[in-house]
């Protein structure tokens, strides 16, 4: 019998969703980000950025995957 996998739409997360769903602070997230070690933001306005939700939560998983 098959699984069903639901998944979350694709969206793009802000800054307090990623803080959420990664348990990081700001300063973290973005040092992580300079070291090449976690999803890029992506510009999305002239004074914001956001996170593509498949990759933040792809990120989350391979972290998950490593700790076991």
């Amino acid at each position: 019998m098959a699984t069903a996998v639901h998944k979350q739409p694709r969206c793009i997360m802000r800054l307090p969703q990623v803080q959420a769903a990664t348990g990081f602070g700001r300063a973290w997230i973005y040092e992580l980000m300079k070291r090449g070690d976690f999803p890029q933001a992506h510009k999305i306005g002239l004074r914001a950025v956001g996170w593509d939700s498949q990759e933040i939560d792809a990120w989350v998983g391979k972290q998950l995957g490593e700790v076991r």
